[in-house]
């Protein structure tokens, strides 16, 4: 976390987070919340691990407002990956 953040990162919590839309499950899993020290634009960051067939994927969002809780974060990172595959579909 501190190398994406750059900044020194303490673990706060862990919680589970499940995003749904119309009766689907978008994401499950569990977010690691940290507080960062002295960030210029953040207090806190979110962070989890997915698995993409083999390789182990790692997110991080910066609790950056709206940001302000896991499935806030989990929501930003759902919507930032349906823009980048539009972008890609066009």
């Amino acid at each position: 976390m501190e190398k994406h953040a750059g900044r020194r990162a303490e673990h706060r919590e862990s919680v589970p987070v499940t995003e749904g839309y119309l009766d689907q499950i978008m994401w499950e899993g569990v977010v690691e919340v940290f507080d960062l020290d002295q960030h210029p634009t953040a207090k806190r960051a979110y962070g989890w691990q997915f698995w993409e067939g083999k390789n182990a994927q790692n997110t991080v969002v910066l609790g950056i407002p709206p940001i302000d809780s896991p499935s806030a974060a989990v929501r930003a990172s759902i919507a930032a990956e349906a823009q980048q595959m539009h972008r890609n579909s066009q």
